[in-house]
């Protein structure tokens, strides 16, 4: 009988110490001590070897009975504590929702996503499409396809960054406008389009250069399309972004993918053409090259030159960012200042 004395005194010691947990660490302690594999109940146990067949059954009985009203004990006692520690958690963690809430500091977009949506905007007015193309691209498409064979001189001004012989990171977006050709088709409606995106060009770092820059073309191709449509189209663009007020002046220049090609100047926004260290006292500031779309470039589109014609232009929103907001060091629109980025957040 000493085996059923000893299960009753286990069974009483161990509840009053279940009782007297006050952690879930020091109630997985008795678990173990009682009931694990080296526990109390199990040395007990080790004892029914030495009973008769007949107290067997009952001490086997009596050890079932008591192991269960532990495990019932201890699972009890398990969701007792952590009930109590989740309700001291939430009493520690108490917010009071009628203090006044920590302000957030909005994002806005980056001065240069401003300017290229402001011209964007003015495209769509006047019915462009806008298309995004390749940033690498083939030296077929950013090159030969504008009239820019192999050893041709003016590929020198365009140096840009080799991937392989054949693949470069383009060095204007005229690439989009050669793939954007040779899949339109004109008999059905004219092609008036620009196309925005980073391009890439081997150039020294300063005030006024970078290595990266964004570009915006623009191309136009229909029946009978002259330089006064290429003119009217570049007022209304640069009256809206420098000023309703502003005069346009078309230079003869020289584009290998526009024939006639000229540099397109407006009278300065700040002295108004008298002459200031903007315009650099001449009155005038020049802002984008543009042309007549060349016969060669068309042709290899696949585009009868002798029935269609078009003008294309191409501008740098970080320049005119430059110019509207009195930047003087391109760099600081890619070192990621805050204080500098934040003079240009968008008003809501």
């Amino acid at each position: 009988m000493e085996i059923k004395e000893t299960l009753e005194s286990l069974k009483s010691t161990t509840l009053v110490k279940i009782e007297q947990a006050t952690t879930l660490d020091e109630l997985n302690t008795i678990r173990v001590s009682t009931l694990g594999k080296k526990g109390s109940m199990t040395e007990v146990l080790r004892g029914m070897k030495d009973l008769s067949p007949e107290m067997r059954p009952v001490v086997g009985s009596l050890a079932n009975e008591v192991r269960d009203t532990l495990t019932e004990a201890l699972e009890a006692k398990k969701e007792m504590l952590e009930t109590k520690a989740m309700n001291e958690a939430l009493l520690n963690e108490t917010i009071d929702v009628t203090l006044p809430g920590k302000e957030l500091n909005n994002g806005t977009p980056h001065i240069l996503t401003q300017v290229m949506e402001e011209i964007e905007d003015v495209f769509l007015g006047l019915g462009y499409e806008i298309i995004e193309g390749y940033e690498v691209e083939k030296d077929y498409y950013n090159f030969e396809r504008m009239n820019l064979p192999k050893d041709h001189p003016a590929r020198d001004m365009q140096d840009t960054f080799y991937i392989t012989e054949d693949m470069l990171l383009r060095t204007h977006t005229s690439p989009v406008q050669a793939r954007t050709m040779e899949k339109h088709d004109f008999t059905k409606a004219p092609l008036r389009m620009i196309s925005p995106g980073k391009v890439y060009r081997r150039d020294s770092d300063d005030a006024t250069h970078s290595h990266q820059f964004h570009q915006i073309e623009g191309l136009v191709i229909d029946e009978n399309i002259t330089m006064a449509d290429l003119k009217g189209t570049l007022e209304v663009l640069l009256k809206k972004l420098f000023g309703e007020d502003r005069k346009l002046r078309l230079r003869p220049s020289y584009f290998p993918f526009t024939e006639p090609s000229v540099e397109v100047d407006i009278s300065c926004f700040k002295c108004g053409g008298k002459g200031c260290n903007v315009c650099k006292h001449t009155g005038w500031i020049e802002i984008l090259g543009a042309g007549i779309v060349h016969p060669s470039v068309l042709e290899m589109s696949g585009v009868d030159s002798e029935k269609y014609s078009g003008f294309a232009f191409g501008l740098g929103p970080d320049r005119v960012a430059m110019l509207k907001y009195g930047v003087n060091d391109i760099r600081n629109f890619y070192q990621n200042d805050i204080r500098f980025l934040e003079q240009f957040k968008v008003k809501g």
